[in-house]
């Protein structure tokens, strides 16, 4: 075996590893920021790319959306209130180049700005204002979240406050204001109904008293009424003007 094969197989070898070494393939949801010997290089787009093995420093960035998770917050509310607040967090990558220039981790620091607005925010907002207007803490979350963001080439698109946990003592408290409040609606739709029933039975005795013939028919209609229970006893008076004609009628029989 003559002894030139020997390099020249070392020599092929070490090509097709290079080779090898040299291919790198990117994803469509990806792109590459590369580094040769330090300095930037322009963006590598999706597809098969050609890499000068230990010149070139390869770095992706994953450009789909991502979900952070913002855990448990402790916040004091503005009517000092203790509570537990956790939310998530939607972002994605618009600018691959300045999300690795920029900041050293975008995704953590994404994650700090997100947790210190959270409690900042909702520092300065009562538990009611927690409670029931969440869509606008969550735009005015997003906006400043964003704003802290954008110069990283991050877009922040959804905050969502997720739970909010308060002291037992307190859930105890909203419970028995809650049940009060029902009470005094319904205090307040039962006398609305008295009101509006009295007002129309004087609307109908006013309409009654301006024709004597209806009120007898009226008298008549509710003796008859209680008549067809053929289990009871009715006694009833007789108005004056029905039975003072019948004695003047037997008085002068006589």
């Amino acid at each position: 075996m003559p002894t030139w094969i020997a390099p020249v197989l070392a020599l092929i070898i070490l090509a097709v590893a290079l080779g090898v070494a040299s291919i790198r393939v990117i994803p469509e949801y990806e792109r590459g920021v590369v580094f040769r010997l330090g300095r930037l290089r322009p963006l590598y787009t999706p597809g098969l790319k050609i890499l000068m093995p230990t010149l070139d420093r390869l770095q992706r960035v994953d450009t789909r959306v991502i979900t952070l998770t913002i855990p448990p917050q402790e916040v004091i509310t503005k009517d000092n209130v203790p509570a537990r607040v956790n939310a998530v967090v939607l972002f994605n990558v618009t600018d691959p180049i300045e999300a690795v220039m920029k900041v050293e981790n975008y995704a953590v620091a994404t994650s700090q700005i997100a947790q210190t607005t959270l409690r900042s925010v909702l520092g300065r907002a009562d538990l009611d204002t927690i409670l029931s207007h969440r869509d606008n803490l969550n735009a005015d979350l997003r906006e400043i979240i964003e704003h802290q963001t954008k110069p990283w080439g991050v877009d922040v698109s959804v905050v969502e406050i997720k739970d909010v946990e308060i002291p037992e003592q307190m859930q105890r408290a909203m419970a028995r204001e809650a049940e009060a409040e029902r009470e005094r609606r319904a205090k307040v739709i039962n006398a609305r109904g008295e009101l509006q029933a009295s007002a129309e039975l004087k609307e109908a005795a006013d309409m009654l008293s301006q024709s004597p013939a209806s009120l007898q028919l009226r008298y008549l209609q509710t003796l008859l009424e209680l008549g067809a229970d053929q289990n009871s006893t009715v006694v009833f008076p007789l108005p004056m003007d029905i039975v003072g004609p019948l004695l003047k009628r037997l008085g002068d029989s006589d």
